[in-house]
């Protein structure tokens, strides 16, 4: 809900497609400059702390959002959407506070033989609500106004602290008693040194960075679709249901046969549907490329993600998935920083039709260089004596 009414209001403000980048690049370099550590501290630190005190910081910029849209038009002159960017900018360092913590949650409360069905139902359950919030988001602003639009985000954080709050309290599996430099290069060289693992992180990483177009929504929906905020919720909304769509799914068939050619196939097709996005006028073909897109992106999620936790000793999961953080959580931010730059350097269209293709290229050349990615078959790595040869 959020995402829509900042990049909404920023849209108003500004009608400039570089601005709308910026407010990737807002919450990515913040994000990205405490990952590491976060990872570090997660590992050393009990979890729950750091989850609660970073979603509190949350709540703590959603009511500045809500307070800074009843300040007149004229207030901040021409420049009002630099506070927008600076509050941005701390939901990104609540963000990787967060993250890698919240990844390594999961498997503490899960066995390891349902681990992979877990993070089916996780996946749903986020989508769900990346469905509901721009959909939502979208028509409160377009019927109500941003203030009402900021009040609810601001409610719905203060729910996700309460649930939050309630988990139970789990200690790291392991003391760590190396620096914090020894500890950050650990994670790092795990990641480096595990190709499965290295070559499912790069895929993503690239697929997100050139094929993304959700920073552009606000000028496909203005421009290209002839549409409102209440469209722009729709389209935010359309990935996430093809997500849920494929993770309902993968609850019941976890593909853990192939799976390297299926995620491999889905990646590839995630591009395609972009283009088909970019090249389409009719707001219902457009909707329903974008759904597509989440259905194939989905089960690159799925699948990216059992792989991090199965391939990775609890005593490191905090480490890891702040690498998986940087090479993933940010992709999205700096995808949406390189949107804003192409799109006013090739045009609207253009740009997303380029980045489509880029994905698509680099899922070929992932294939060739990552030979034991596209062999896997996650039905040879579900025992921990496998994992450990």
């Amino acid at each position: 809900m959020q995402a829509v009414a900042v990049g909404w209001q920023v849209y108003e403000i500004t009608h400039d497609t570089l601005a709308l980048g910026l407010i990737g690049l807002s919450e990515a370099l913040p994000f990205m400059s405490i990952a590491l550590f976060a990872g570090h501290w997660a590992d050393i630190y009990e979890r729950k702390k750091i989850v609660v005190r970073s979603v509190s910081l949350f709540a703590l910029c959603a009511f500045i959002l809500l307070g800074n849209s009843f300040l007149p038009e004229t207030y901040f002159s021409a420049h009002k959407e630099y506070l927008l960017y600076f509050v941005i900018a701390i939901t990104g360092l609540a963000r990787g506070l967060a993250g890698p913590s919240v990844q390594a949650t999961l498997p503490q409360l899960l066995p390891r033989n349902v681990l992979a069905n877990g993070i089916a139902w996780n996946t749903s359950a986020w989508q769900i609500a990346a469905v509901s919030g721009p959909a939502i988001g979208g028509l409160i602003y377009g019927y109500a106004g941003k203030q009402v639009t900021y009040a609810f985000c601001a409610g719905f954080v203060i729910i996700s602290l309460s649930f939050f709050s309630s988990l139970p309290a789990f200690s790291p599996a392991k003391a760590l008693r190396e620096k914090m430099t020894d500890s950050l290069r650990q994670g790092i060289v795990f990641v480096l040194k595990n190709k499965i693992v290295l070559g499912a992180l790069s895929l993503d990483l690239f697929a997100v960075l050139f094929g993304g177009a959700v920073a552009l929504l606000p000028v496909f929906a203005d421009q290209v679709l002839d549409t409102g905020p209440e469209g722009l919720g729709l389209l935010r909304a359309a990935p996430s249901v093809g997500a849920v769509f494929t993770a309902l799914i993968i609850t019941r068939f976890t593909p853990k046969y192939k799976t390297g050619v299926i995620l491999l196939a889905a990646v590839a097709l995630y591009g395609f549907t972009m283009i088909a996005f970019a090249l389409s006028d009719i707001f219902i073909l457009s909707l329903f490329m974008l759904f597509l897109s989440g259905v194939f992106d989905g089960v690159s999620v799925v699948i990216r993600s059992t792989i991090l936790q199965l391939f990775t000793p609890d005593e490191m999961r905090g480490r890891v998935s702040s690498v998986n953080s940087i090479f993933i959580g940010s992709s999205n931010e700096i995808g949406a920083f390189e949107s804003g730059i192409m799109a006013k350097a090739l045009g609207l269209i253009p740009s997303v039709v380029f980045g489509g293709f880029m994905t698509v290229f680099v899922t070929g050349l992932t294939s060739l260089l990552a030979p034991s990615l596209r062999k896997l078959e996650l039905k040879d790595y579900e025992g921990e004596e496998q994992l450990k040869k």
